[in-house]
C-alpha cells in the first residue's frame, strides 16, 4: 500500500512551534545577555530571565490565538461569500471554475467536463480549493497554534535561562550567547528536518539573526551599565 506523508499537513503547528522556540531562545538569551552586560546582580538576571520566559510564553499564545483567529474569520467570510455567489449565479461560477482548469493546462472540453463533475459532487468545496486555495490542511486552528507556540517558547527560553545556573561571572553574556547560537542551530536543523527541507540554509538563517539580536542587546547593556 503506497502512502505519502507531506510536510504541508504539519504546517499549522510547525510554523507556530518553530516561531515560538526561536523567539524563546533569541528574546530570552538577548534579555539575559543585555542585562548581564549592564552589570546586574546574578539573582536579578535569573529573575529577569524567568519573567521573560513566562511573559513571552503568554504573549506568544495570545498573539498566535488572535492572529490565527483573524485568519479563521476571514476564511469563514470567504466561505459565506462563495455560498452566496453559487446560489445567485451558478452558471457564472461554473464558467469561473472551467477557466481555472483551462489556465492549469486542460483543454476547453475537458475543463468543462471536470468543472461540471466537481460542481455536481461538491460545488462549494471545489471553489474553495481551486479558486481560493482553502483546504482542510491549511485551515486556521487558533487553539493548536497558541498551544504549540506557548509550549515551544517556554522550552526555547528555558535553554538560555539554564545557562545562568552554570555561569554567573562576567563572562555570562558571551556564554549565554554562544550556547544560544548552538541551540538555534539545532532548532534550525530540527525545523528543516520536520519540513523535509535542506538544513544548511535554515541553520544559517536562524543563527545569523540570533547573533545579531544578542550582539545588539549586549552592546546596549554595556553602554547603559
Amino acid at each position: 500500500m503506497h502512502r505519502e506523508t507531506h510536510a504541508v499537513t504539519r504546517i499549522g503547528w510547525l510554523r507556530a512551534a518553530i516561531l515560538g522556540a526561536n523567539d524563546g531562545i533569541v528574546s530570552t538569551a538577548s534579555l539575559i545577555a543585555g542585562v548581564a552586560a549592564a552589570g546586574v546582580a546574578p539573582s536579578s538576571i535569573l529573575v529577569t530571565g524567568t519573567a521573560g520566559l513566562v511573559a513571552g510564553a503568554m504573549s506568544m499564545a495570545a498573539g498566535e490565538y488572535v492572529s490565527v483567529s483573524s485568519q479563521g474569520d476571514a476564511e469563514r467570510a470567504d466561505v459565506e461569500l462563495e455560498k452566496r455567489h453559487l446560489a445567485a449565479d451558478p452558471e457564472y461560477e461554473l464558467e469561473e471554475l472551467t477557466q481555472i482548469y483551462e489556465q492549469r493546462g486542460l483543454d476547453r472540453p475537458l475543463a468543462e467536463e471536470v468543472a461540471a463533475q466537481l460542481t455536481a459532487h461538491d460545488a462549494l468545496k471545489s471553489h474553495l480549493r481551486d479558486e481560493l486555495g482553502l483546504t482542510r490542511e491549511m485551515a486556521a486552528r487558533p487553539v493548536q497554534a497558541a498551544g504549540a507556540s506557548a509550549a515551544s517558547f517556554a522550552v526555547g527560553a528555558a535553554l538560555p535561562l539554564a545557562t545562568v545556573m552554570l555561569d554567573r561571572g562576567d563572562s555570562l553574556p558571551f556564554t549565554v550567547s554562544a550556547a544560544s547560537l548552538v541551540f538555534l542551530a539545532i532548532l534550525g536543523a530540527l525545523g528543516a528536518w520536520a519540513g523535509n527541507a535542506p538544513m544548511l540554509r535554515p541553520v544559517l538563517r536562524v543563527t545569523f539573526w540570533g547573533a545579531f539580536a544578542m550582539a545588539a542587546t549586549i552592546a546596549i547593556g554595556s553602554l547603559l551599565g
